[in-house]
């Protein structure tokens, strides 16, 4: 069974394109597909369905467990669709498990897609990483996001287990942490851990969230726009009077792989 690995700056990804749904992937045979020393290595699975006649994006997090929404990996899926002729560049949809979402997908350059509302959950959180801490922002995306602004994003630590988020019950089911600094230029750099994945390069979901909570940390009022620097790469976000975010960035596919033996 041949996918392809593909990333949205180096937020990577194995598709596999499933029209009929015929393919599930069991979370075991994902992290097997997704573990960096034994196989393909990536941040996620793809499976690229049909239901109801609309494209739908099966997303699942290396550690084999569902997600609802990858900004970055939806980039990614629209550009195989148009790239491999499934679908005519332009404006479509895909569904995911936030809802649908549009895409403008040109045959090359960056795509943008309306990820929808961001919106603030009231409530003070605090993120924990050894013996510091920080008060951040409670940030839904259609999945849970904790923002907390640093002096130097190296105050993370290595990352390589989740920070402690309090209170708990605000995420029954984990959440995706984003550590944040200003830039003298008025970018942003960040670094994130996922929920199910650990680090990553970048995070279309969590980009977005920074950029509504960099516009309520500065007291700007809407609409917003923000240029931001994960470690993989440079995107924008355009949050509108009415707090929908566009994220614009790109989306390679790099090589198929066979991934029958992971099965």
């Amino acid at each position: 069974m041949i996918a392809t690995y593909g990333h949205g700056t180096h937020n990577d990804f194995v598709l596999l394109f499933d029209e009929l749904d015929q393919h599930e992937l069991t979370p075991e045979q994902v992290v097997r597909i997704c573990d960096r020393e034994s196989g393909i290595g990536a941040d996620g699975t793809i499976r690229i369905i049909k239901r109801d006649g609309k494209w739908f994006m099966d997303y699942r997090n290396s550690d084999g467990s569902l997600a609802e929404m990858c900004g970055n990996g939806i980039r990614v899926m629209a550009r195989y669709l148009v790239e491999r002729g499934h679908q005519p560049e332009g404006i479509f949809a895909i569904n995911t498990r936030a809802g649908m979402k549009y895409l403008s997908v040109p045959a090359v350059e960056d795509i943008a897609v309306n990820m929808g509302g961001v919106q603030e959950v009231y409530g003070e959180i605090t993120v924990r990483v050894g013996d510091r801490s920080w008060t951040g922002y409670n940030i839904n995306v259609g999945n849970p996001h904790a923002v907390v602004f640093v002096d130097d994003l190296a105050d993370a630590g290595d990352l390589k287990s989740a920070p402690i988020v309090e209170p708990a019950d605000e995420y029954p089911d984990g959440v995706n942490v984003e550590f944040v600094k200003f830039l003298e230029n008025g970018e942003l750099s960040m670094r994130v851990h996922e929920r199910g994945s650990g680090e990553t390069q970048s995070c279309g979901t969590g980009i977005c969230a920074v950029a509504l909570a960099a516009t309520l940390f500065k007291k700007k009022a809407l609409p917003a726009h923000w240029v931001i620097n994960p470690p993989g790469g440079r995107l924008t976000v355009d949050i509108d009077a009415h707090s929908n975010a566009t994220l614009t960035g790109p989306a390679l596919l790099i090589a198929d792989h066979d991934i029958s033996k992971y099965l």
